[in-house]
Parts: C-alpha cells; sequence; structure tokens
C-alpha cells in the first residue's frame, strides 16, 4: 500500500473541543429526553373490561367467544377472506393464525376498567379483587402478556377514588408477591402537565412506602381532551406531559369519543378516520417519536353483534380502520367487544405477511452489502424494517424460522439493526 497522500487543514484541536464542550448540554438533553423506543413488546391492542364484570375467566371467555363468531359467521378461510377481501395467498395462513391466536392468546394486553366503562357498586371490593385475580393470572400462565386498570382521572371530583383505588390495587399485587413485569396503567382525561406530574409524585410514594426500585412503576397517558393536543398558549401539550412523566410515560392513548365529543363532533361521525382523530393522533406521534413513549389508536363503538350481515359490516369496518391505523405507524389499538378480535388480528397478520417477502429481502441486501435492487436503504430503512419483522414476530403473524430463512439473519443479528430489546417479554409464538 502506497503512502497516503497528506491532507490540509485549518483549524485547530482546540475548535473542535470547544465546540464539543459547548455542545455537551445539548448532548446530555438529547439523550435524556430522546432514548428511543424502548424495544419491547408492543400489544396489537388494549382491551377495556369492567372492574365489576372482570373474573378469572375473562380472558378464556373472551377468545371462546371470537372463536364462536368465526364459527358462526365465517367458518373457514375462504368465507373469511370474502368478507375482508384478503388476497386469495392470504386467506389461510391469516385464517389459520387467527383461530390459534385466539385459542393460545386471545388478549395482548387488558385493562381492567375503573373509569368510564365501570358501574360497580363496591371499587374498593373489585379493586382489591382485580389484583388478587391479576396476581393469580400471572402466576398460574393464564394471564394477558400485559395487565392493569384504569383508574379516575385526576380531576377534583374524582381525584380521592382514583388515588384510593390505584393505592388499593398496587398493595394488593405487592401483598400477592410484588409487580408483575407486564403491569400497565392508564391516566384518562388528562387535561394540563400538572396532572401528570401530581401522578408521578404519587407513584413516587407508593415507590416509597413499598421499598421499590425508584422509578419502576411506568403509566400511559389517555388523551381525550382538545386541551391535552393544544393548550392556551399554542403550545402542543402532549409534549409537555411527557416531559412531566418524568421518564414513567410507557404510551399516549388516543381516546376517540371523548375527544370528538369534546370537539363538538357528532355522535354518529365520532370515529378514529375522522380529520379532528388524524390531527389530534398526528401531534401525538410527533411528541411522542423518539422519547420511547408508544401510541396507540382509539376504538369502533360499531360491534359485531346480530345478522350474519350486520357482524360482516362491523368486521369489514373494523378490518379497514385497523389496517388503517398500521400504515400510519399505529401499531396498537382499543377492542371493545369479543367480536373485535378476529379481525384485528386478521388486519395485524395479513399487515406484516403481505409486505414480509419483501421487506426480508431489502434487509438481507441491506445487511449484506449488495447493491442492483429497486430500493436504496440506509441504516433509518434498515432501522423501520427490522422493527417492522420484529412486531410481526411478537404478535404471532411470522414465524423465527421464515424470518430466518428470508433474511439470512439471526433473532439476534435482526435485533441488533432494530436496537436493543430492553426487559423483552417472550414473544406471541415462534
Amino acid at each position: 500500500m502506497g503512502q497516503q497522500e497528506k491532507v490540509a487543514t485549518s483549524l485547530a484541536g482546540a475548535v473542535g473541543e470547544g465546540i464539543s464542550a459547548s455542545l455537551a448540554p445539548v448532548d446530555a438533553e438529547l439523550e435524556r429526553r430522546y432514548p428511543g423506543d424502548p424495544g419491547t413488546r408492543q400489544p396489537v391492542h388494549t382491551v377495556y373490561v369492567p372492574g365489576e364484570l372482570f373474573g378469572a375467566e375473562t380472558i378464556r371467555t373472551w377468545g371462546d367467544q371470537a372463536l364462536k363468531a368465526l364459527d358462526e359467521h365465517a367458518p373457514d378461510a375462504a368465507s373469511f377472506a370474502a368478507v375482508l377481501g384478503l388476497a386469495d395467498d392470504l386467506a389461510v395462513p391469516v385464517y389459520d393464525r387467527v383461530r390459534a391466536k385466539l385459542e393460545r392468546e386471545p388478549i395482548e394486553d387488558l385493562r381492567i376498567d375503573f373509569e368510564d366503562g365501570y358501574k360497580g357498586a363496591d371499587e374498593d371490593q373489585d379493586a382489591a379483587r382485580a389484583a388478587r385475580l391479576v396476581a393469580e393470572a400471572y402466576k398460574n400462565g393464564t394471564a394477558a402478556p400485559y395487565m392493569g386498570i384504569r383508574m379516575k382521572c385526576m380531576e377534583e371530583a374524582v381525584r380521592d377514588r382514583a388515588i384510593r383505588t390505584l393505592d388499593i390495587f398496587l398493595s394488593g399485587l405487592m401483598e400477592a408477591g410484588g409487580l408483575p413485569d407486564g403491569l400497565v396503567l392508564t391516566l384518562p382525561k388528562v387535561t394540563y402537565p400538572e396532572q401528570v406530574t401530581a401522578m408521578v409524585r404519587l407513584l413516587e410514594e407508593f415507590e416509597k412506602a413499598r421499598g421499590l426500585e425508584a422509578g419502576r412503576i411506568g403509566f400511559e397517558i389517555q388523551i381525550e381532551t382538545s386541551q391535552s393536543i393544544l393548550a392556551t398558549d399554542g403550545t402542543a401539550t402532549v409534549a409537555r406531559m411527557i416531559g412531566a412523566a418524568e421518564g414513567r410515560a410507557t404510551g399516549l392513548h388516543y381516546g376517540t369519543f371523548d375527544y370528538s365529543a369534546c370537539l363538538g363532533v357528532s355522535a354518529a361521525y365520532q370515529t378514529s378516520d375522522h380529520p379532528a382523530a388524524d390531527h389530534a393522533k398526528a401531534i401525538m406521534q410527533v411528541a411522542a417519536a423518539g422519547t420511547g413513549v408508544r401510541v396507540s389508536d382509539g376504538s369502533t363503538n360499531v360491534l359485531p353483534i346480530g345478522t350474519t350481515e350486520k357482524v360482516h359490516d362491523a368486521w369489514r369496518l373494523h378490518f379497514g380502520l385497523t389496517r388503517r391505523a398500521l400504515a400510519r405507524a399505529y401499531y396498537q389499538g382499543w377492542d371493545m367487544h369479543p367480536g373485535h378480535i378476529p379481525t384485528r388480528y386478521a388486519a395485524v397478520f395479513a399487515f406484516y405477511r403481505e409486505g414480509f417477502e419483501q421487506a426480508a429481502a431489502r434487509l438481507s441486501a441491506y445487511a449484506a452489502h449488495r447493491e442492483g435492487g429497486d430500493v436504496a436503504d440506509e441504516p433509518a430503512s434498515a432501522k423501520a424494517l427490522a422493527g417492522y419483522l420484529l412486531r410481526g414476530l411478537d404478535c404471532g403473524a411470522l414465524d423465527a424460522g421464515e424470518v430466518t430463512r428470508l433474511t439470512g439473519l439471526t433473532l439476534a443479528r435482526l435485533q441488533s439493526f432494530s436496537g436493543p430489546r430492553r426487559g423483552d417479554l417472550t414473544p406471541s409464538a415462534k
């Protein structure tokens, strides 16, 4: 190897050192505020069950009811595909995986509701019972990967009740052996960042009282009011809420109906694809990007019940809304009825399977430094491709063997493109 040509420079080394010193606070702020995605499994949906109705068999019952709906209204792959407009090559793999999912893991994330959906007469006892049942479910292997409660909000009229219910639930879990790894809490109807700060202080005090590691308990922020998107001074309140959570915020969940009603949208048009909904979720998405806080879409209140024709209409609506959300990078949503679960999983599985081969080929070419394809990928694209495949693995849309075969990458290598997966839960199916 010949002697390298000397290149000319004009700046002294002290210049770069000075610039680095001046940007050190910015570097630290970037690392603190934008740590990136946590890399853990994100559930594809959240199911809400009223606190007084939640029982030991709730998860299995929802799965059985969803399977019954398929048996009655789409008993085979061809009929299900015809309802949803699935391509012929997707019909069997999607249908078979939906049924297997409903038998194995019908609910990925379950929230026991003590807010709008709660109609019980004794909230103390219902909260204590919820804690006991959740603890038992994690011990005997019947729990959803994620479980927790939605408490009441921090507004004055219900604040004391919210605090007491949360205390009873968390204390019950501690008495039963400790907080499960899949614990999730939801704080609804947040309008001011100070309400988020209050939740942080509340959790700090609980951690101190129980000798837990500081920051152990996180929570989701539910976006259901116009004030949570735009403050009176014109700033994006939701961005300030993430900061006010001091690293504890795990998600931003869009509340379709409360938010729509807050803006005066007529009941018939309160849908997750309304322009007002798109605006709110776009602000949420930008505010959360890079922070490690995930965004969840809302739900539809059109239930798949009644005649087969009505069920099919509701299924098509739910399937379309779910696919629309996935294309917009809202990888999670709410499901309000067991009949929604088949189309939730059908939409999710179709989304990952129809783009699987192309994503695998692109990532394989990138990893091998091959050129000549019709798409020029860069590191950010490789990260997105890996994330797409990993999400497909997590929910059961894809199998580890087929991903490895088409990408030529081990699971560890695949994860290295997406970033480290910290504190991960076991993926749904491999």
